[in-house]
């Protein structure tokens, strides 16, 4: 039996720095570990202990500084990394060493150039040696996905019997759809009791080449796994990792269909997000859900009719509920009468049904030609007579 906690595995500072652009100083990395701890993060993975000097002691920082979350470092299935991770993790209360090795056929042959046989003997020997430098070791069949399944379930079962106690099956590299990814997490179960009866956690983590990271680490939680790995903004390898606030939103406003908790603070993901955008060199794209800086925003005049009338009708969350400060309502060409009279209301003017008419033909023109309507714009097209009496004084105005 699978409990109904979902934990949080964060690997921004490990995937997600991997993305070009998106390299981190040990102390851009230490004030993110803060505010990955802040938001309630269970697991961060703070590096790749034996990648560098800058990693190893970005990851030994980070260990004296954040306490409430367990604190990860990913090692190749080599001794000397697992030996490196371990004296990365000296000062944890908390340590965990995550022990990953290619799985698919391709990988063995052209990427490590080893056979079958030599793979599952690492892969055990890799996790005992793990397991004698730490309580909670994690293992990732890499390119699990494009693995022989009979041979996947037979690594795992060795990392189990190993000691392994949580085990990943990634989607290395975005391959996978949801329902095959589901099936992939309860054939595993099946096949190999132990998971159950060890309560061995099983973890997702998705890439999103085909734009289904999210899609597919919801379809495994449906299927059993209660850890999901994830990044801030979907930041990660190529086109990213599975998006940290989009899970935790969908698993909020879908708890109907998921019945999972977290321990995730949703009102911090957006400032979480905003801590991000200040660090590395861009921000999410504007339409990107849950922190993008038009999910709540809107243009069409049904749309902000329907708003104005019940946010309800165009919004599955308040703004509030991740850390936004409001909804905006945005003038454009594609605006209407609603949501003009709402904003003119709100810069002090209030006017009559047969002057909304007359000002909103000029503002209509006006939106055709330009692309963004400010408020000085919208006081311009005003008749004076409406802009005599204005009710509202300019320093009261936000």
């Amino acid at each position: 039996m699978t409990s109904d906690h979902v934990v949080f595995f964060d690997t921004t500072l490990r995937d997600g720095e991997q993305s070009p652009g998106c390299s981190m100083t040990t102390q851009e990395k230490l004030t993110m570990a803060h505010a990955l701890e802040d938001l309630g993060v269970d697991i961060i993975e703070a590096g790749f202990a034996m990648a560098s000097e800058g990693d190893f002691a970005a990851i030994a920082t980070i260990t004296q500084a954040v306490r409430k979350p367990r604190i990860a470092s990913l090692a190749r299935a080599k001794t000397e990394d697992i030996e490196m991770a371990a004296r990365a993790l000296q000062f944890a209360d908390r340590a965990r060493i995550h022990v990953f090795l290619a799985s698919s056929d391709l990988h063995l042959e052209y990427k490590l150039k080893i056979g079958r046989q030599e793979a599952l003997d690492l892969a055990g020997e890799s996790v005992r040696l793990a397991r004698s430098l730490a309580d909670d070791v994690e293992f990732s069949p890499e390119d699990a996905t494009r693995s022989d399944r009979d041979y996947l379930v037979e690594m795992v079962r060795i990392a189990v019997e190993a000691g392994a106690t949580t085990i990943n099956m990634p989607d290395t590299v975005g391959y996978m759809t949801p329902d095959e990814y589901g099936q992939m997490f309860r054939e595993v179960r099946e096949r190999i009791p132990a998971i159950d009866e060890r309560n061995i956690v099983l973890s997702s983590h998705c890439h999103d080449d085909l734009g289904l990271a999210v899609a597919n680490s919801l379809a495994a939680i449906s299927a059993g796994a209660r850890q999901v790995e994830c990044t801030i903004n979907g930041i990660g390898e190529r086109a990213g990792n599975a998006s940290l606030e989009e899970i935790a939103a969908a698993l909020y406003v879908r708890g109907d269909r998921y019945g999972v908790s977290t321990s995730i603070k949703l009102a911090n993901l957006y400032p979480t997000s905003e801590v991000l955008g200040q660090i590395i060199t861009f921000k999410p794209s504007p339409n990107k859900a849950v922190v993008g800086a038009n999910a709540f925003a809107h243009e069409s005049g049904i749309h902000q009719h329907g708003m104005l009338a019940n946010p309800l009708c165009y919004e599955i969350m308040t703004p509030a509920l991740v850390g936004v400060s409001k909804t905006h309502l945005v003038l454009g060409k594609h605006s209407g009468r609603a949501a003009l009279r709402h904003r003119l209301e709100q810069l002090g003017f209030t006017v009559s049904r047969d002057e909304l008419q007359h000002v909103y033909y000029r503002f209509v023109a006006l939106a055709d030609r330009k692309k963004n309507i400010y408020d000085q714009d919208l006081i311009g097209i005003l008749p004076d007579p409406i802009r005599e009496r204005r009710s509202v004084p300019v320093s009261e105005l936000d």
